[in-house]
This record gives structure tokens, C-alpha cells and sequence, in this order.
């Protein structure tokens, strides 16, 4: 009797809730749970990896523009097609000092490579290097086909374009045994070009030096002093209101230098100096 009064009370104890008696609230079937022993370092909260650290790579530079806002003007000396058009580059023009022919066709090497060819190759190689440098370049001349213009407008288109600096590129056509390069700079001749000697002579000085250092051409052996001439009677230095000088880049009637001129690889040296000497003068 005291056993079934036992067994009955354990069952209403049990009645209670069956969490009571290790069920699950929710559940009417009781899974067994099985318990693993967790170590206490596992219990503890993961804490995130620190990022990466990636070394900074600062942006690439962009290229200096040294001679941004400055204007020059090349001027290849002569035109390919003037020798077939007698009537228009031997008319005579004022260049203040005397009249002279409006142009000429230049010289040439003896196995016939002209001037006007080497001077337009030698003036787009400089035009292209002063435009990767910033500056606006503008050219007398747009191809080697045509004729002048005429020394009178070569000049009115440095002066229309107000340039920074103007430079004639020429080569002479001396004697044989003559060598080397020389600069020609204005004088005063009471006219435009008196305001701009002095300027002149600085720009000839600075495309001279970085001339004879860039090439390793020697100064004029027949005409000048340290590859300095001054004249008097070239209309595009006369009538020019802006910084201007004429280079004769060597003789090409020299054998040796004629070689040096009919190659590729020595016309870029030429640009690349003369390109330098006019930097450093507008720089």
C-alpha cells in the first residue's frame, strides 16, 4: 500500500511539466542530448584578424610641362618646290637694311640631299620634343612641297604669334674644308628688332652651348667668333619684334658633317640640343 501511494506521487510530481522529468518544454518526444566538454579557452569570444597592412605606392607623377604658356616658332629654313618657282622666291622684298630675294633653294649635300629637307625634319623633331614639354609650337612652313614664304612673312608669323622665342634652322654650304655650326643674331639697325638684341644674344647663347654640348659639333671654323655672327641684313632677324636667331647646324658640303646630317639618329641629337638650349632660355 505505501509502495502505490509512493509511485503515485512521484507521478503527479512529474505531471507538473515534463521538464521536471529531463523532457523539453516544447517537445512532445524526449531526445537523449549527449554533452561534450568544451575546452575554456574555446568558450572565450574569437576576436577578428587584424587587415592586412598593404605598403602605400604613392601615384605615379605626372609629367612636368616646363614650358607651358611659352610659344615658339620654328622656321625651316627654305621650301622644297622654290627651285620651281623662280618668279616668286627672286622677287625682291625690303628687309629695312636692302632688298633682297624673297627666298633661295638653299643648298645641299654633294650627293643631293637639300637643305630644305634636312631643316624640315630637323624643325618637326624639335617641334614634337617643345610640345611634350607643354609649349605651343607653330612652324613658318607646313610641308616641304611648296614654295617660300617669303623671309618678309617669316618673320610676321613670329611676330603675329607673339612667341617667347623664334629660331631659323639652316645648313651652309661653305667650302669643303670648312666645318662646324654657328649662330647668326640681329643687330640693331634702328628698326623692330633693337628691343629684342639683347634677348636675342641670351637665346643664342643658351641654344649654342647646349648645341655644342648635345652634338659634339665644333664652332664654325670659317665664319664667326665661338660660333657667334652678327648680321645686319637677313630680313627675318631685322623685322622680327620677338627673341630670333638663325642657325647654320654645320656645313653640308663637309664631307663628314654632310654623313651626320643624312642620318636619322644624328637629326634627333640635333633636335634634342637645340631643344635644350631653347628650354634653358625660356626656362
Amino acid at each position: 500500500m505505501t509502495s502505490r501511494l509512493l509511485a503515485a506521487a512521484a507521478l503527479a510530481m512529474c505531471g507538473l511539466g515534463s521538464a521536471a522529468c529531463g523532457g523539453t518544454a516544447h517537445s512532445e518526444t524526449t531526445t537523449p542530448q549527449t554533452v561534450t566538454a568544451t575546452p575554456a579557452a574555446a568558450t572565450q569570444k574569437t576576436k577578428a584578424p587584424l587587415p592586412a597592412i598593404t605598403p602605400h605606392t604613392p601615384a605615379l607623377a605626372k609629367p612636368k610641362l616646363a614650358l607651358k604658356g611659352k610659344v615658339v616658332v620654328i622656321d625651316p629654313g627654305h621650301n622644297g618646290g622654290n627651285f620651281r618657282h623662280p618668279e616668286i622666291i627672286n622677287k625682291q622684298v625690303d628687309v629695312l637694311t636692302q632688298w633682297k630675294a624673297c627666298d633661295t633653294t638653299g643648298t645641299a649635300t654633294n650627293d643631293g640631299y637639300s637643305e630644305a629637307a634636312f631643316t624640315w625634319d630637323v624643325s618637326n623633331r624639335l617641334a614634337r620634343i617643345l610640345r611634350s614639354k607643354g609649349a605651343t609650337v607653330k612652324l613658318t612652313r607646313t610641308s616641304n612641297t611648296g614654295v617660300g614664304p617669303c623671309v618678309t612673312q617669316r618673320a610676321a608669323i613670329g611676330n603675329k604669334a607673339k612667341a617667347n622665342a623664334a629660331i631659323s634652322i639652316h645648313g651652309d654650304g661653305a667650302p669643303a674644308k670648312a666645318h662646324g655650326f654657328h649662330i647668326i643674331m640681329p643687330k640693331k639697325i634702328k628698326g623692330p628688332v633693337d628691343p629684342v638684341v639683347g634677348a636675342s644674344k641670351q637665346l643664342g647663347l643658351d641654344v649654342r652651348n647646349a648645341f655644342h654640348a648635345g652634338t659634339g659639333l665644333p664652332y664654325s671654323t670659317y665664319i664667326g667668333k665661338n660660333a657667334l655672327d652678327y648680321r645686319s641684313d637677313l630680313g627675318g632677324l631685322n623685322l622680327s619684334t620677338v627673341p630670333k636667331i638663325f642657325i647654320e647646324c654645320g656645313n653640308m658640303r663637309n664631307a663628314s658633317e654632310a654623313a651626320k646630317f643624312k642620318s636619322a639618329a644624328f637629326r634627333q641629337r640635333i633636335a634634342e640640343a637645340l631643344a635644350k638650349g631653347i628650354s634653358t632660355y625660356l626656362t
